[in-house]
């Protein structure tokens, strides 16, 4: 006897928010139609400018500038953003002639940003508006605007801006990816800036960031018996110990995976030396590599350490797995 699971039900407030998020998805459709030689000027004036793009708008326009600024500073694109109301009390000596202004505001007409027109013009420092009215004070005034219109926002009264906030919120990502891709940005790039989030982690640490040495790197000689090695293992805590020769090179590695294919083969280890069971020549990486690559390499190779060598194939360091892990480089 099988039972049917009951049609989920709707309710009034899935109900609303359907309506609020079908209304913004209309306001962002809308948009790709209206992208026209504005959107280019726009684009143009910023990757011809060599200040900083200071963006600009007020109550909720302001918010979606401020994420604007940031969203463009970290692809490559020097910004921030100024609050209208104080530029007019002080903060307007941040901008330069070298810069390109960006405002924001739904309206066009909002005064503590149309004030800054006549201050711009004499400064003679470029302006971007994006507006949801072209022909409003500030798109007429601009150097090149940005139609951010849309038919009503998504709040039943039409006043709150949501469909508004959005559509301009999603204009600034197009313009923020136009210009990195015009750059040629790469994630690298995008890592310098978000040097403590985990994408800078996995591109800018490197193996020598991270692995253990000196006292720290497990190393038995070549010729060592096996009992030494399993010690050494121990002792460094790293589930593998490097073998060297007498020139002090790599030529092998012991690990926790040898020892049970050891047990699996030999009924007794008291004769053993580590040269008869070892793993030849070893997996070994060079220190400045960048531990994503080596996270790649164990991964690959099904193992949880690497020796690390010199160019003379001497190992100086050790890393394992949970390094990585804890660095947050995985």
């Amino acid at each position: 006897m099988t039972t049917d699971t009951p049609p989920t039900r709707s309710s009034p407030l899935r109900d609303s928010a359907r309506r609020t998020l079908q209304l913004e998805q209309q306001a962002i459709t809308a948009l790709v139609e209206r992208l026209d030689e504005g959107f280019d000027r726009a684009c143009e004036l910023i990757l011809a400018c060599r200040g900083r793009v200071v963006v600009t708008g007020m109550g909720k326009s302001g918010h979606i500038a401020g994420k604007v600024a940031a969203t463009l500073a970290s692809t490559g694109t020097p910004a921030f953003f100024v609050h209208p109301g104080e530029a007019s009390h002080g903060d307007l000596g941040m901008i330069t002639p070298g810069d390109v202004v960006l405002a924001l505001s739904n309206s066009g007409e909002t005064a503590e940003v149309t004030a800054l027109l006549p201050l711009l013009k004499r400064m003679g420092t470029p302006l971007i508006s994006m507006t949801g009215r072209p022909g409003s004070t500030l798109a007429r005034h601009a150097d090149a605007h940005l139609d951010a219109a849309v038919d009503r926002e998504a709040c039943p009264l039409d006043l709150a801006p949501t469909s508004s906030t959005t559509a301009s919120l999603a204009l600034g990502d197009a313009l923020a990816v136009a210009l990195l891709e015009s750059r040629g940005f790469t994630a690298e790039d995008f890592a310098r800036s978000h040097p403590g989030g985990s994408l800078g982690k996995r591109l800018l640490l490197r193996v020598a960031d991270l692995m253990h040495q000196g006292s720290r790197l497990p190393s038995v000689p070549l010729g060592s018996p096996l009992r030494d090695a399993l010690l050494e293992i121990t002792r460094q805590g790293l589930g593998f110990t490097c073998v060297v020769d007498a020139d002090g090179r790599l030529s092998g590695v012991y690990t926790d995976g040898d020892l049970r294919r050891t047990l699996d083969q030999h009924s007794d280890l008291s004769g053993l030396r580590v040269d008869d069971v070892m793993t030849r020549p070893g997996k070994r990486v060079a220190a400045d590599i960048l531990a994503a690559e080596a996270v790649r390499i164990m991964e690959d190779n099904r193992i949880t350490a690497l020796a690390v060598v010199d160019d003379d194939d001497r190992p100086v360091g050790a890393l394992h797995m949970h390094d990585l892990l804890a660095s947050g480089v995985i």
